[in-house]
């Protein structure tokens, strides 16, 4: 008898919060509970150091403001990476800890909570819900498996692609959540054996990798580029629009699909003969969703208008008020309701961006961030590999941490190079908050990985070198593109 969940019913969406129901922690036993019984341990070593930092006499070129604000930085790191307390908690701790520190008024801190950030990712969320709700999102994937993925090899390749362009409008956990139960199933349908078939993991890589490489396309991928955006409007006036963002990262997408599948088809063989079984199920699943309805073909007309203003008109009108508007079309057109708005909006995120956008304005108002990347990273000679290292710890950070805490644990210190060694603070942004969403191992930080390996299918040990090829390829194509490409948009490095 199968030891993984039964496949769901594609006329039943997985809802955001049932995402975090099947993440499957794959550590040993002994890691997991020595990580549990430290955490009190963390709590307190935090706080010392927190403590510590802000009695401290302040190092030569800081004021006691900018000594509070790293204390406060150093406390949320500790807590964002170790997860000792859950993310968005340890924002609000944020909030409270920095006007009693004295580095902003506590009006500043409370205020950063409206940042337009915020509501671009609320947005961004109520519109998947209704792409999701409203069942757009399976219908496509249904139609375009059963019509291009014929043969084994076509299959992976719908998989991969589809995945991957679904997130240039749609963010990964709702794309993840569309197209795993179908997956799933024609796994099952084509009889594959965990921890046997390697087809099997390819089908599942392909949706994960699919997800998270279309992921940083634009700023609707994930919600670590808006954090990113934030942070950048916040410490220094300036920002990316919608269409400088996806043209920055184009190129980059476009290497890792092409790099993505070979890799994929490499290590990866198909070893079935045939999946005519599970390509007729399929077709008869298309069937049973009937026409498309008005409801679907409304939705669709709203997402498409949106992308287009967001391309034509983000940077005279606002991201988040051509999001806020198209959600309140959705709304007037009864194609969303606020039930279904509950279901499906992850509201954590929303609180973690207040503390995240605040400590980071904090850093670069004070000073502190530039500091702290002069005593880091400013020692050495090149900002090429200055920034080449900022990369590579935000790619690797981002395999075992969620992504919006790599990009606001880091992102700041980015910053700080940038003033000081004046570099396109837009460059260090894109390089820092790119990377941070490439995730190709290990199964914390995205939806899609972690759906990918709760389903059986998927073992770590087979997916080191595979895995590991795509964070190299991933790491030499941002490092090209900011040098070489970036400049032609106007973004020096």
């Amino acid at each position: 008898m199968s030891s993984h969940p039964p496949a769901p019913d594609y006329g039943e969406p997985i809802l955001p919060h049932e995402l975090e129901e099947v993440v499957v922690d794959t550590r040993p036993i002994a890691v997991v509970l020595l990580s549990r019984s430290i955490r009190p341990l963390i709590l307190v070593a935090g706080a010392i150091v927190f403590a510590f930092l802000l009695r401290a006499a302040p190092p030569a070129g800081l004021d006691s403001n900018a000594e509070a604000a790293l204390a406060v930085f150093a406390l949320a790191v500790i807590y964002w990476i170790t997860g000792a307390l859950p993310l968005m908690v340890t924002s609000l701790l944020v909030i409270v800890l920095l006007p009693l520190a004295g580095v902003m008024p506590a009006r500043s801190a409370y205020a950063l909570f409206g940042n337009e950030a915020i509501f671009f990712v609320l947005a961004a969320f109520m519109l998947a819900a209704a792409v999701n709700h409203r069942g757009l999102g399976r219908r496509i994937a249904l139609n375009v498996f059963r019509r291009y993925g014929t043969t084994p090899r076509s299959l992976i390749a719908s998989i991969y692609f589809l995945t991957g362009f679904m997130s240039f409008v749609v963010p990964e956990h709702a794309v993840a959540a569309m197209v795993f139960p179908i997956v799933l199933d024609l796994a099952r349908t084509i009889e594959l054996k965990p921890g046997q078939s390697r087809y099997a993991t390819a089908m599942f890589l392909a949706m994960a990798w699919g997800t998270n490489v279309g992921g940083i396309a634009t700023l609707l991928g994930g919600a670590r580029a808006p954090l990113a955006l934030a942070i950048l409007t916040e410490s220094t006036h300036q920002s990316i629009s919608f269409t400088m963002w996806s043209a920055a990262t184009f190129p980059l997408v476009a290497w890792l699909m092409i790099a993505g599948y070979m890799v994929l088809s490499y290590f990866f063989p198909a070893d079935v003969a045939s999946i005519d079984r599970s390509i007729g199920e399929l077709s008869e699943h298309a069937i049973r969703l009937g026409r498309v309805r008005f409801e679907e073909k409304a939705v669709a007309a709203v997402l498409i208008a949106t992308v287009l203003a967001w391309l034509i008109g983000s940077h005279a009108v606002g991201y988040a008020s051509i999001a806020i508007l198209a959600v309140v079309a959705l709304f007037a057109l009864n194609l969303l309701s606020w039930r279904e708005v509950e279901q499906y909006v992850n509201w954590g995120i929303i609180l973690m961006y207040g503390g995240a956008i605040a400590v980071g304005s904090a850093l670069q108002e004070t000073g502190a961030a530039a500091y702290l990347a002069s005593a880091t990273l400013g020692r050495m000679n090149s900002t090429v590999v200055m920034i080449a290292i900022l990369a590579l710890a935000a790619e690797l950070l981002g395999e075992a941490l969620s992504h919006s805490a790599v990009v606001a644990a880091l992102l700041p210190v980015g910053l700080g190079l940038a003033r000081h060694f004046d570099i396109d603070a837009r460059s260090i942004t894109l390089a820092v908050a790119i990377p941070a969403g490439l995730t190709f191992i290990l199964p914390v930080g995205t939806p899609a990985n972690a759906l990918a390996y709760s389903s059986g299918y998927l073992r770590t040990r087979d997916l080191l070198i595979p895995g590991s090829l795509m964070i190299l390829s991933a790491w030499i194509g941002l490092n090209m593109m900011i040098h070489f490409y970036w400049p032609l948009l106007g973004y020096r490095a």
